[in-house]
């Protein structure tokens, strides 16, 4: 069993930057054994959306939305997934789940204030 626990949400002006993390435990030798790593996110009403994916093996792939403003990376030695997410706008504000293949973590509300 796989567990995952994002962390790094919180309150930011437009403009600002927050840097999620997700942090994975349990049966896990390498992060990179999953198949697709990857940050989603919610809003209000709406449903949920891919922001950034790790395949194995491949590069990042983002929504045109944060390409340029966001970026995904891994640390196996961390068990991480983490998010950098700069220039941050309104339109951000969302709760944002990690995944690594069918694993989901709880969210962590990222909210930006105009």
């Amino acid at each position: 069993q796989v567990h995952l626990v994002e962390s790094g949400g919180g309150l930011v002006q437009t403009g600002g930057s927050l840097r999620l993390s997700c942090a994975a435990s349990g049966s896990i030798v390498s992060i990179f054994s999953f198949n697709t790593m990857g940050w989603y996110r919610q809003a209000p009403g709406k449903q949920r959306e891919l922001v950034a994916t790790i395949f194995s093996g491949g590069l990042p792939k983002y929504a045109d939305s944060v390409k340029g403003r966001f970026t995904i990376s891994g640390d196996n030695a961390k068990k991480t997934v983490d998010l950098q997410m700069d220039s941050l706008k309104p339109e951000d504000t969302a709760v944002y789940y990690c995944t690594m293949d069918s694993f989901w973590g709880q969210g962590t509300q990222v909210t930006v204030s105009s």
